[in-house]
């Protein structure tokens, strides 16, 4: 990580650290950018910073498991209970999809922060990479689906080509990358929250 990145992420920390927790309408406009693996970890330290402690976030992974695509939000949920953290809503056993993603978000406790997780698709330049960002992710908008904003922070993985037909593309998208790349999520994700 280079010096102005840290610089940023604990100039960040101290903002948020004085003023506690932001919610988003009290943040800057989110801003979103897309990252390697290595930008994901940089990012969800400033996750971390920006929410006090011991407050656990929530990880609402959205997708569903009839899709390789789309699964990539249910099985970072899947690796998340499987590592015991115990804050999460959707899993390859319970997915949180466009049927029931109202609903799900619902039962949430007010002003728990929450950091969204789904799919998406992209430029091929950007295939493999993850869109972060201080805001909210809108699901299934490559779809066409009319879904409620998520997320205080989220992140989309970018896992296939974006084209005419993005059902088709999401039933055909290459299984190990959908699977390394929510190993990658999980992996940040509890670097930064195991032990809150």
């Amino acid at each position: 990580m280079c010096y102005n990145e840290c610089r940023k992420i604990i100039q960040s920390c101290l903002t948020t650290k004085k003023r506690g927790m932001r919610r988003m309408q009290d943040m800057e406009k989110p801003r979103h950018k897309k990252v390697k693996s290595d930008g994901l970890a940089v990012f969800f330290k400033e996750v971390r910073c920006r929410i006090p402690e011991p407050v656990k976030p929530v990880a609402v992974c959205i997708g569903t498991d009839r899709s390789t695509g789309d699964s990539l939000g249910p099985l970072v949920g899947t690796f998340l209970l499987e590592a015991g953290y115990p804050a999460v809503i959707g899993s390859l056993e319970a997915p949180c999809d466009a049927g029931n993603l109202t609903q799900r978000l619902a039962g949430l406790e007010p002003g728990i922060p929450i950091v969204a997780i789904d799919a998406c698709l992209g430029q091929p330049y950007s295939v493999g990479m993850f869109q972060v960002s201080c805001g909210p992710l809108l699901p299934g908008k490559s779809l066409g689906k009319p879904l409620p904003p998520v997320g205080d922070f989220s992140v989309a993985a970018i896992v296939n080509v974006s084209g005419p037909n993005p059902f088709a593309i999401l039933q055909s998208t290459s299984l190990h990358r959908v699977i390394a790349m929510a190993k990658a999520i999980t992996e940040v994700f509890l670097q930064a929250f195991a032990e809150v």
